[in-house]
This record gives C-alpha cells, structure tokens and sequence, in this order.
C-alpha cells in the first residue's frame, strides 16, 4: 500500500507520554540543519508519528519559526514515503525534528536533508 501524500493529525506525535519516550530512550542523529532523533518498537504494521520544532532560542520571532515549520512539514509530508514503504519490515517510528540552525535556509535543502533523515532511518529499521 502506498501511503497518502496527506499530514493527518493521526500521523502527528502530540502525547506526552510518547515524547518522554522517544527522547529518553530514542536515537538521535544531525543532518544540516536538523537534529532527529528517533525510536522504533516493533507493530503489527507500518506506522510512523513526527514532531516538528523550532527552538525559540534561534528564531526568536513567531513568523519565522512558523514558516521553518511549515517548510519542514511540507518536505516530510512529499517524503514519508521513504520511511513508510519499507518492504517487508513493520514498526511504529517515532520521529522528532528540530531545526538547528540560525539562518533560514531555502526549502531545498530543508528537503534535502529530510530526504537523507528518513532513508537513513528506514535502513536503520
């Protein structure tokens, strides 16, 4: 099944208890300009739920940070398919992305580098 190219609020990490999860116990990586981290458990099929941020402490206006965002969600939302259409394998992914970087870079290579995040974690699972 090929997944939708649609960003529900199901596919969106938002319980605490999930969050305090995959930072305390997940992996993390960095790739030009995020920082991932990420944690897989083992499901009867494949699911995945994704936490965009972008620290205050960068971007101290709103207007920036939510264009960051939106630009983050929109390239995973073209992309998920990376990570979702493992064949054979089946997990519930856990993914947090935080944007690390002080300038506000083209959405290219925010693209880019989400395209490079979610292959490395597909071959990881």
């Amino acid at each position: 099944m090929i997944p939708s190219r649609t960003l529900p609020r199901a596919e969106r990490l938002r319980t605490l208890g999930a969050i305090r999860r995959l930072f305390e116990s997940g992996e993390s990586g960095f790739v030009y300009p995020f920082r991932y981290v990420w944690f897989a458990e083992a499901d009867d099929r494949m699911s995945a739920e994704v936490l965009f941020s972008v620290p205050k402490k960068f971007h101290k206006r709103a207007n920036r940070r939510n264009l960051l965002r939106r630009r983050a969600k929109e390239a995973y939302r073209l992309n998920k398919r990376l990570l979702l259409a493992e064949g054979g394998k089946t997990a519930a992914v856990d993914v947090a992305l935080i944007y690390s970087s002080k300038e506000i870079v083209p959405y290219k290579t925010v693209e880019n580098a989400l395209r490079r995040i979610l292959q490395q974690i597909a071959e990881r699972l």
